[in-house]
């Protein structure tokens, strides 16, 4: 057994992120400013995207997507159960119906030919959730969108950098919602982008401050003015040139990020395999996976444990896992706001039951995963049925 804790997911941060950092403190501007519009230029061209807004959090992306869209009371937004509670969250801060619909069994991402069932005279919007950074079928889902006029907004949180069918996600006319949390494949330590259509882009910056026609960078500026007007309520969620710092630095390692990634991806593909116990993340042939997860799934009667015991097990040998997720409509607000019970969405739920998140992060050595794969051996062989 290792001697010390592997952690499940730290940031990969090096002296260039540490150096930017600095560099904007030591600068007489360290919210909003030159670095972020910077950053947002390079995100864009890194994706291929239209436009790009930097902003607090991916949750203010996927709300700013909504508002900016005139999503409100009396509208319904299609999504998945088997995301973060934000991606439903938001639905409700606009005062819209979330409308859950299950998901597929291998990639684990929402189902597209339950979707159109699911449609109505008040749905307005389709969100759609790359779980694990795989893309969902968007093909299949922009065409269901198209034909019913409704919005397509992609959950893109774990899908930097990933392609469909060629196509980097993020890239397309209609809102893609990026997070950069500690634990993502870029990390500005907190800190979102939204991209899409340019005019939605020029609309969403009103709204991400304050409902200002005018950002400080602009007002405060050496050509700038001091006057502003205030053109709607808006909210506060721009991104610090202290957090761009980062987000510059971190940019350029994402080719060397991705190909660590897809290389832990491949070796624990190999070492498992054998094992017979689990079901392992899939890639389809027309996508390529930003491999943020490796979810593991056991199978029906290996252990003699449950999966929170197999967690356990994990760490009491030193080895950091997680969960992604819990269904959204088991939690107690959605549970009793809309009578869901877990058979609802079945294959979110017992899918749920039995997944495992293993570390994966460009941090993780050869040992490392050797010894990830240690442990989960030997919980089979103390264990298994």
């Amino acid at each position: 057994m290792r001697e010390d804790f592997l952690p499940f997911s730290p940031p990969f941060i090096g002296e260039e992120e540490i150096s930017a950092v600095v560099d904007s403190l030591q600068s007489l501007w360290i919210t909003t400013g030159p670095k972020t519009q910077r950053f947002e230029e390079e995100f864009a061209a890194y994706v291929g995207a239209p436009g790009a807004l930097a902003l607090s959090s991916c949750t203010a992306a996927l709300h700013i997507a909504l508002v900016s869209a005139g999503i409100g009371p009396g509208d319904e937004v299609i999504t998945t159960p088997m995301t973060f509670t934000a991606t439903v969250a938001v639905i409700e801060h606009v005062g819209a119906t979330p409308v859950l619909v299950d998901i597929e069994p291998d990639t684990l991402n929402i189902n597209p030919s339950l979707v159109a069932a699911a449609i109505t005279g008040k749905t307005k919007a389709l969100i759609a959730v790359h779980y694990g950074g795989h893309p969902c079928d968007l093909d299949y889902l922009q065409s269901i969108c198209h034909e019913h006029h409704i919005l397509l907004i992609e959950d893109a949180a774990h899908s930097l950098p990933a392609k469909y069918k060629g196509r980097m996600i993020g890239s397309g006319n209609n809102p893609a919602a990026f997070s950069f949390y500690a634990t993502k494949n870029l990390t500005t330590a907190e800190g979102g982008m939204l991209t899409g259509d340019p005019q939605m882009i020029e609309k969403a910056a009103v709204y991400s401050l304050h409902g200002m026609n005018r950002d400080a960078w602009k007002r405060n500026s050496q050509a700038g003015s001091w006057r502003y007007d205030i053109v709607t309520p808006g909210f506060k969620y721009n991104m610090t040139d202290i957090q761009a710092a980062m987000g510059l630095e971190q940019i350029k390692k994402m080719v060397r990020i991705l190909q660590r990634r897809q290389e832990i991806a491949r070796i624990y593909q190999q070492l498992l395999s054998p094992l017979e116990a689990f079901d392992l993340p899939v890639e389809r042939e027309d996508c390529q996976s930003a491999w943020h997860l490796f979810p593991i799934r056991i199978r029906p009667g290996v252990l003699k444990i449950s999966r929170d015991e197999f967690i356990e097990q994990m760490r009491e040998r030193n080895i950091g896992t997680s969960v992604h997720f819990i269904p959204v409509h088991t939690f107690t607000y959605y549970r009793e706001k809309y009578s869901f019970v877990d058979n609802d969405f079945p294959v979110a739920f017992n899918e749920s039951e039995r997944l495992v998140s293993l570390p994966l992060h460009p941090r993780l050595s050869q040992n490392d995963i050797e010894d990830v794969v240690a442990a989960i051996s030997d919980i089979l062989d103390h264990f298994k049925c």
